[in-house]
């Protein structure tokens, strides 16, 4: 493969909860795709994953900028543009055409996708951090191809980039990034995808969703694959033994989107049958915490619920393998947020452990109801309660829904063959 490298385009590196893109960075350089590495915003998380430390690419992060929010734009450049000027000025010499017709661009978008009367603003930082990834990419002629991770901000500044610097870009799309129109207004996502060399989608459902956006422009589904961390500790689980209590786990930010509200009662419907049961539930703390603790309290479930925070995957691993059921009740929310398919599902699965989720998004596409898994409807806490104990009183169905869910995985979510296939992308990208 020689010298020649992709430029990845993040918002933040490293974080804890988009471990699927240090797995999948890790597993391209493994393959030996060369990889350069652009982190809009300064580090922000202390912990890390482990697989970090494998990856070559060493993450350069772009000069922090303050809310746009809080001030207008000529104030808000007077405080941050400073650090962007020597790069500006040095494209504006090397490349002056492309730098005028990229600031029309931003100029026309910022327009088109107004709020009320007032331009957007957003597009001026980005066009600013584009200018200092582009100049920064002035030193690496081995970068070929430009690829942003998530379709809205970061997509946006990798699109900057290759009008800047004439290279080729792609992006994945995930999640709220794709159904939340606000983060691309006036029809800003469908100009990616057309501008884009190729696009990638994590789950068929946003493929499907994709192509009602821009129906001419094909898309690929690549799955993330069983986190590189979680793999090795997952290939020696030849079979699951559930403890003899009722112990249900998940893992997930607290947001509304994973639906901990809805376990939360599902929980408190068990008790209520007469069923002993705990829960464990971990994760980072998010928007919807307040209210859920608040939820365990009210239910009296304080001696139930034990809330862990975020672990490790080698303590994920262990609560998986000590606990009953893996439990996740996703929805999609009121502004169209939602999961693709879950990586906690895909862990546990590999763990050999059943699982019940609810059928939205991404997750038919993992999880077949009673051959790999229960699925049961959003919003549907009572379904849930009894898919819950449907598990707990069939050993055997238990032990069935787990293997199938182990082989599921290791025939459909095999990290490693997943990442050949964006290598293959990135290679017929070329120019």
């Amino acid at each position: 493969m020689g010298e020649r490298s992709v430029a990845y385009v993040v918002k933040g590196y490293p974080r804890l909860s988009e471990l699927f893109i240090a797995s999948e960075m890790a597993r391209l350089e493994a393959r030996g795709q060369r990889l350069r590495l652009f982190v809009l915003k300064p580090a922000d998380e202390d912990h890390r994953h482990p697989v970090v430390d494998r990856i070559e690419a060493q993450p350069v992060h772009l000069p922090g900028t303050s809310s746009l929010s809080e001030r207008s734009l000529l104030r808000w450049l007077g405080a941050n543009a400073r650090p962007f000027l020597p790069a500006l000025g040095r494209l504006a010499r090397r490349h002056p055409a492309r730098l005028v017709r990229t600031a029309a661009w931003v100029a026309a978008e910022s327009w088109r996708g107004r709020k009320g009367w007032r331009p957007r603003k957003i597009y001026v930082k980005e066009l600013l951090l584009a200018a200092w990834i582009a100049d920064g990419l002035a030193g690496a002629p081995d970068v070929e191809h430009l690829h942003g991770h998530f379709a809205h901000g970061a997509t946006t500044v990798t699109w900057l980039v290759s009008r800047l610097t004439g290279l080729p870009f792609s992006f994945t799309g995930h999640a709220k990034d794709i159904y939340q129109a606000s983060l691309n207004p006036g029809g800003l996502l469908a100009r990616k995808m057309r501008a884009a060399r190729f696009v990638v989608t994590c789950t068929e459902a946003n493929r499907r969703h994709l192509a009602t956006i821009a129906p001419d422009v094909p898309v690929e589904v690549v799955y993330h694959g069983l986190n590189a961390d979680f793999a090795p500790l997952a290939a020696g689980c030849d079979h699951h033994e559930p403890p003899t209590r009722l112990r249900v786990v998940s893992v997930g930010r607290l947001v509304r989107k994973k639906g901990f509200d809805l376990l939360v009662e599902a929980l408190a419907d068990l008790v209520q049958r007469g069923i002993e049961v705990e829960a464990v539930l971990a994760g980072e703390d998010g928007d919807a915490g307040a209210e859920v603790r608040a939820l365990i309290a009210a239910r009296g479930l304080d001696d139930v619920v034990t809330w862990r925070g975020p672990l490790s995957q080698a303590e994920l691993f262990a609560e998986y393998r000590r606990s009953s059921v893996f439990a996740l009740a996703c929805r999609i929310t009121d502004d169209g947020d939602r999961d693709g398919i879950p990586n906690v599902l895909v862990e546990a699965m590999a763990t050999g452990m059943p699982v019940v989720s609810t059928a939205v998004s991404g997750i038919p596409e993992l999880v077949t109801d009673g051959e790999n898994g229960l699925l049961v409807p959003a919003e549907a806490p009572l379904a849930l309660a009894d898919a819950i104990a449907r598990v707990a009183k069939d050993p055997e169905l238990a032990r069935q829904l787990g293997q199938a869910g182990r082989r599921t995985v290791q025939e459909r979510f095999d990290g490693d063959g997943l990442a050949a296939r964006l290598v293959d992308l990135f290679a017929g990208a070329r120019p």
